[in-house]
């Protein structure tokens, strides 16, 4: 019973890494490599918080204040490399979005009070589903509003035709700061909920790799569907793991497996599950009522 209710959490904590990388790649059409990055500032600044100066608080109000101290750093975090970065464009952007992402963590590496490559131990457990899921709502909510709104109507011009976008009198390096600020800072909430979760983190929980699977998660849903982000990062999170009961044979060879069914799926559906569409369960009520 532990194991599936940790893999719910990792899938919550998931789905909040993919909406928000999905505000900055789907929505706002950025190419970012460095979301792994923003997750450990998040991860490494809220747990230093809860080990060395939190207040004898309720655990939950100290997990709160570590969620939100782990949003703002990542976002900073996010306006220091957006600033910079963002007059880049595709490939380049990407680049030196993967430079940020690697550089944070070797300086992890390098900081010996947070166990620099030993790893960061003696974490109190504080998140639990309840947090998980309520972070996943706010961040759902928040998002939404914000591409439903002037805003957001901003910011998809921007994905659509930046050039347009800027002749229309849009200030698209401001929008696209925006975006890429909320994205890392829930990124970083993510990272909080991680590490009160897990109980230690270490430098190779936020490699390269993740934030590829993270990109992965957005690609496979929909590149800027809210819906496919969250349905994505549940079956990437599960997938690996249901390929582990089907034997030693198949644990070995799961994550070539897990390759092929993401080339499938592609070649299939190279859209993604859900395009650029949104699960509206109201649809539904309606079609109900007039039958």
């Amino acid at each position: 019973m532990d194991y599936f209710l940790y893999l719910t959490q990792m899938c919550g904590i998931f789905i909040i890494l993919a909406v928000g990388l999905n505000l900055i790649n789907g929505m706002c059409g950025q190419f970012s490599l460095g979301h792994a990055g923003f997750w450990a500032i998040g991860a490494y600044t809220s747990a230093a918080f809860t080990v060395f100066v939190a207040p004898p608080l309720p655990g939950f109000i100290v997990l709160f204040i570590g969620c939100i101290i782990g949003f703002i750093t990542a976002g900073i975090a996010g306006l220091i490399i957006g600033v910079p970065c963002l007059r880049l464009k595709g490939d380049y952007l990407a680049i030196a979005t993967l430079g940020f992402g690697e550089i944070i963590r070797i300086v992890i590496m390098n900081m010996n009070s947070v166990g620099g490559p030993r790893g960061f131990t003696g974490i109190p457990q504080l998140s639990n589903l309840f947090w998980v899921y309520l972070w996943v709502v706010i961040t759902i909510v928040v998002i939404a509003n914000i591409v439903r709104g002037t805003h957001g109507r901003a910011i998809i011009s921007i994905r659509e035709d930046e050039i347009a976008a800027e002749s229309m009198g849009i200030n698209t390096f401001r929008y696209k700061t925006l975006a890429f600020c909320v994205g890392a800072g829930f990124a970083g909430v993510a990272g909080a909920l991680f590490s009160h979760t897990t109980q230690f983190i270490s430098p190779t929980n936020f490699t390269f790799m993740w934030s590829v699977i993270i990109l992965l998660m957005i690609i496979l849903g929909g590149m800027g569907s809210i819906t496919g982000a969250v349905v994505g990062a549940i079956i990437l999170t599960i997938l690996p793991e249901l390929l582990r009961f089907f034997g030693d044979t198949v644990s070995q060879w799961r994550m070539v497996i897990y390759s092929v069914i993401l080339i499938l799926l592609m070649m299939i559906r190279p859209t993604g599950l859900f395009g650029k569409h949104e699960f509206n369960p109201l649809k539904f009520l309606k079609l109900g009522g007039k039958s």
